[in-house]
């Protein structure tokens, strides 16, 4: 399992789930054919005309403190609505364990947003309960999710556990996590998208959660995926976050991104180009 280091934080990516998730034509609709004929087999599969996805879950060790950036989509959560997502039973918590990490050792919890296959894991289910699965950690959520996602199926089996154990922070605009680490709002996917940003030693990336789903809307900003609930601000908080990464040289790190699972990007015209892939192994259908 691959560590990479910014300065004083390091990094590992810790796999939940990776599989063929539905058509890019239903995916990112803006798309077209052509868009993705460069990135098969690690983004798309040709033979099956499948957009390729990863559930994962970054792991960041900062401060002295173990802070994991969302926690994909859960054991045993009701998600008819998903078919793959539906029911899921993967050795998650193994892989974390892999990764060094027990669950009453987290310290901090990042959803990057309020859907279900970014905070699953904030709970697993104890008889017929649903209980935290990181008992120790604060829970970063953004305010404007917490209202918008109030009382849906979702916030009752995932977030309304963890608030009302007293683990949840609420937070909006921007939240300082350490000296290495802060959140700000990228509203547009849904109200309180945010992202992380980390700069250490010179070093920097930015954690983006949904603002971009697919390595096509790495390229172009204006592509949205059907799940953006605003679509003018999704566009425009995806632009000014991708201007950035290309401006200081920062890693971008989706949610979902298979292959490599990550990239540096530059400006090209009005778009962007991968400059370098991130040194993680291949996620491969």
């Amino acid at each position: 399992m691959h560590t990479m280091t910014f300065g004083d934080v390091s990094l590992t990516r810790v796999m939940e789930w990776h599989g063929p998730i539905m058509p890019p034509s239903a995916f990112v609709p803006d798309s077209s054919p052509g868009d993705w004929t460069e990135f098969a087999p690690d983004h798309w599969i040709a033979e099956t005309d499948q957009v390729h996805c990863a559930l994962q879950t970054w792991v960041l060790r900062s401060g002295g403190r173990t802070i994991l950036v969302d926690t994909g989509v859960g054991n045993h959560k009701q998600r008819p609505q998903m078919a793959a997502f539906h029911q899921l039973n993967t050795p998650f918590l193994d892989n974390l364990a892999a990764a060094g990490v027990r669950p009453e050792e987290v310290d901090v919890v990042i959803n990057t947003h309020i859907h279900a296959d970014h905070v699953g894991w904030n709970t697993r289910l104890e008889g017929d309960e649903w209980v935290p699965t990181f008992p120790n950690a604060t829970y970063l959520v953004p305010q404007r999710d917490f209202t918008h996602f109030h009382g849906n199926d979702l916030f009752e089996d995932s977030v309304r556990p963890v608030h009302d154990a007293g683990l949840v922070q609420l937070w909006d605009e921007s939240y300082v996590i350490d000296e290495n680490l802060r959140l700000d709002l990228a509203a547009g996917h849904t109200p309180g998208s945010s992202v992380l940003r980390l700069d250490s030693g010179g070093e920097r990336a930015v954690f983006v959660g949904d603002l971009l789903h697919t390595v096509v809307q790495l390229i172009e900003p204006d592509f949205n995926s059907c799940f953006c609930e605003d679509a003018e601000q999704a566009r425009a908080s995806r632009r000014s976050v991708l201007e950035w990464a290309a401006d200081t040289n920062s890693l971008v790190l989706p949610a979902h991104l298979a292959g490599h699972g990550a990239a540096e990007v530059r400006r090209d015209g009005s778009r962007f180009a991968i400059k370098e892939w991130a040194p993680f192994d291949r996620i491969r259908p």
